[in-house]
């Protein structure tokens, strides 16, 4: 296959695989532009923990990082939307679009053309679920949709409540959505991979990192703008055990052992529905994490241009 069957280069992996530094190099060798796939990326102020390191990018073009406010809301749908719209743009100067990131939900939105109908939240639903245990909410999200549960932050009300609304839909229609006119998406995966060991060391030595170089702060300032403790919890994993250190709820080292494990569940998470992808028609070219970044590379361009 050559390179002109391919619009579109996915470098894809968990939290911690160094998929951005990947993206950046192929970015400069293929005249590209990357768009980032980060659902906490997108908004301002949320940079260490999102690990929107921008320097990594040097004079490589980006899109959809620092694009709305912490305290508005922000979906797939509308990633969805902005993603078109980056990637017509990007084509149409003539370069090449690389989707970088480690959100599924936003990478398949895009890639697979998901036809997003709009989902009321079911206030009083949510009102009767704040008044039972959250193991039997959990329980309700699995009979409803297994797989939804296998790839959803299930520790985060809003987040379970959200995705049983979601199922239930999903569930009552008759009929398929009537499918709307989307570019033509050809896209050329790219994953990182890790023994699982050497992953969980680069996760608790990036936690460490952060938490040294401002973590702490940076939360504290998303407080004095107005950030809710509420909506920190929605943003997850450092935003959320963070701030409930910040609010007395838990020590420093109760924060850090619960937020080293909270993110290596999400690594798991997000391999879960990678492998998904792969399992509903996705080819992943998976390169193994250890090495020189520009060998890796070399390896996509490789399967690029013989492939």
């Amino acid at each position: 296959m050559s390179q002109h069957q391919y619009n579109l280069i996915v470098v894809l992996g968990a939290t911690a695989s160094g998929k951005t530094r990947l993206g950046v190099d192929l970015a400069k060798q293929l005249n590209g532009e990357v768009i980032s796939a980060d659902s906490r990326q997108v908004y301002t102020g949320l940079d260490i923990g999102s690990g929107k390191d921008l320097a990594e990018y040097g004079d490589v073009p980006y899109h959809l990082i620092d694009i709305i406010e912490p305290g508005k809301e922000y979906n797939a749908f509308q990633f969805q939307r902005d993603f078109f719209l980056a990637f017509n743009d990007i084509n149409q100067r003539g370069k090449l679009p690389l989707l970088v990131g480690g959100t599924g939900l936003y990478i398949d939105a895009v890639v697979a053309g998901y036809e997003f109908v709009q989902v009321d939240k079911n206030i009083s639903q949510r009102e009767q679920f704040a008044d039972i245990s959250l193991a039997d909410v959990q329980q309700i999200l699995l009979e409803l949709d297994s797989d939804a549960y296998q790839v959803t932050d299930i520790t985060v009300r809003p987040r379970l409540y959200r995705a049983i609304e979601i199922a239930q839909h999903e569930n009552s229609l008759t009929t398929p959505p009537i499918k709307t006119a989307l570019p033509d998406i050809k896209p050329l995966y790219f994953g990182l991979k890790w023994d699982r060991a050497v992953l969980r060391q680069r996760i608790t030595l990036r936690l460490k990192e952060r938490l040294e170089n401002g973590m702490i702060e940076e939360v504290e300032g998303l407080l004095a703008q107005g950030v809710s403790h509420e909506k920190l919890a929605y943003f997850g994993l450092e935003y959320r055990f963070v701030s409930q250190y910040i609010a007395g709820k838990i020590s420093d080292e109760d924060m850090f052992a619960q937020l080293n494990v909270a993110i290596h569940k999400y690594a798991k998470r997000q391999d879960t529905w990678f492998r998904r992808m792969e399992r509903q028609g996705a080819t992943i070219h998976w390169l193994e994490g250890t090495g020189d970044i520009n060998q890796q590379a070399q390896a996509v361009l490789s399967q690029f241009q013989q492939s």
